[in-house]
């Protein structure tokens, strides 16, 4: 590649904690390798539509510790497109673009691979997304503070839950990946946990249910990923009572606020390192990758792989939930 001038930043996707540090830390990197960094706002959208700004060094003080993202983010349907990639071209030469660097999970990193198949733009990759599911990195932006986000607000729900003797189903996050489910289930010590990556069948989580009755074991916490197979936290609330019509339920769904707040210690640092590591990358002369950190090491992984199949779980953990849950 020849040498890179100026870069263009964007966040695409689901929003998570930690975006607005990896972006300071694009900014100051870049700045470093004396490149000029623009700001593409909405995403692949607002490339789209020339949303595009030059980015100064005082646009990200005091933003490290704000949760989503100054860059705003938007989902794109025209991108995917010949004429809006066009168009999202056309707009990156215009402001001299010369690479870019991404922060979104497996839809921005399909987009990335399009669009330089079709125009050879430079690209790097963060692993911006809650759910922890792209190949290439042990921990995605955000997910670390989602889960301790998930994790205060069940240990909230088991304290009325000891004072009523009641079940309560907490849905949390997660589509097509349970990784806060798992997580945070496990750091709560949740009866059982639901997730999509593993089948579970309903007589079997009634039978469970039922022998903690047996023990007199009164307060019982589900915690069910939103893309399980029984279809969330109400459905299933609907099957239970069909089957035991006299247990307590409530049903809480976490949504959104998994998604916002102020990034962890460990989500920030993880955002700096990343964020410092794509633009050197590009000066590397690397691209069509992502960046990610495995076993506390910068690695980096081929786009194509890290969006072909999503991040086997953990035998160990899901093997560890059925002991532990007892």
């Amino acid at each position: 590649m020849a040498s890179i001038k100026n870069i263009g930043i964007m966040t695409s996707g689901g929003d998570s904690p930690g975006m607005n540090a990896a972006i300071r830390a694009i900014v100051r990197t870049a700045f470093s390798h004396n490149m000029v960094p623009f700001g593409i706002m909405r995403g692949y959208q607002g490339m789209i539509e020339g949303n595009i700004k030059e980015l100064q060094t005082t646009d990200v003080s005091n933003i490290i510790q704000r949760g989503g993202t100054i860059l705003k983010t938007a989902r794109s349907k025209d991108f995917m497109t010949e004429e809006g990639m066009k168009k999202a071209y056309e707009n990156i030469k215009s402001h001299h673009i010369d690479a870019l660097v991404l922060i979104g999970g497996d839809g921005t990193m399909r987009g990335a691979v399009a669009f330089f198949e079709k125009y050879n733009i430079p690209a790097i990759g963060l692993p911006g997304t809650i759910d922890n599911d792209l190949n290439g990195t042990d921990f995605t932006i955000g997910f670390d503070t989602a889960v301790n986000t998930a994790v205060g607000a069940i240990d909230k729900i088991r304290d009325t839950a000891e004072a009523h003797n009641r079940l309560f189903i907490v849905e949390v996050m997660g589509r097509d990946a349970g990784y806060i489910a798992l997580h945070s289930g496990i750091a709560c010590g949740a009866e059982s946990i639901l997730i999509p990556e593993q089948k579970e069948s309903i007589d079997m989580l009634i039978e469970n249910i039922k022998n903690d009755q047996r023990r007199k074991k009164l307060t019982n916490i589900i915690v069910v990923a939103e893309g399980d197979e029984f279809g969330g936290a109400q459905e299933l609330s609907n099957k239970l009572k069909d089957e035991l019509p006299w247990i307590d339920y409530r049903v809480t769904i976490l949504g959104h606020i998994q998604r916002g707040g102020s990034p962890s210690c460990a989500d920030r640092i993880l955002s700096s390192r990343l964020g410092y590591a794509a633009v050197e990358a590009l000066v590397a002369n690397r691209s069509q990758e992502m960046v990610g950190i495995i076993n506390d090491k910068i690695e980096f992984t081929p786009f194509h792989n890290c969006i072909k199949s999503h991040k086997p779980m953990s035998q160990d953990l899901l093997t560890m939930i059925n002991v532990l849950a007892k």
